[in-house]
């Protein structure tokens, strides 16, 4: 039935193009204290296309994830952001899987991560896809506060 909803909130993973670098960095500046300029988002496009992943619900960009291989073994999860509106959808975790699946057909075993240690519900969301928190990093980010790194082995 046309306008009941039943299609709405149907959530497409897919790799982002150039043209959706906006609503990215627009996503970027309503979800951190300190977000990436719209020009390292775009080298992270052009170095590693394929870990430029976007989330989209009806046609609209709710969130992204960026990954980058380095040295050709290790998975890094560079940035990932969900629309404050669009949170507690499973958004996420989609995004992280949807990398996860490519690494692992890479045969990369090992994907890592950091966080801030004040940021609980990514802590909770990263641990219950089963990434482990390997040690801190002092005054990591910019405005001082700690991280943890946190490491997913495949």
């Amino acid at each position: 039935m046309i306008g009941t909803g039943i299609f709405e909130n149907k959530v497409l993973i897919t790799r982002a193009k150039e043209e959706d670098l906006d609503s990215v960095y627009y996503i970027e500046k309503l979800c951190f204290k300190n977000p990436y300029p719209i020009q390292l988002l775009l080298f992270y496009y052009r170095i590693f296309p394929e870990g430029f992943r976007i989330a989209r619900i009806d046609n609209k960009i709710v969130g992204y994830i960026i990954f980058i291989i380095e040295k050709n073994e290790i998975g890094h999860i560079i940035s990932l952001a969900v629309h404050p509106n669009y949170r507690r959808r499973k958004i996420g975790y989609k995004l992280i899987s949807s990398a996860i699946k490519f690494l692992k057909m890479l045969d990369i075993k090992t994907i890592k991560l950091e966080v801030r240690v004040s940021n609980i519900p990514a802590i909770n969301l990263y641990e219950k896809i089963g990434f482990k928190k390997i040690r801190i990093l002092k005054k990591y980010y910019k405005d001082g506060e700690d991280g943890y790194q946190m490491i997913y082995r495949l």
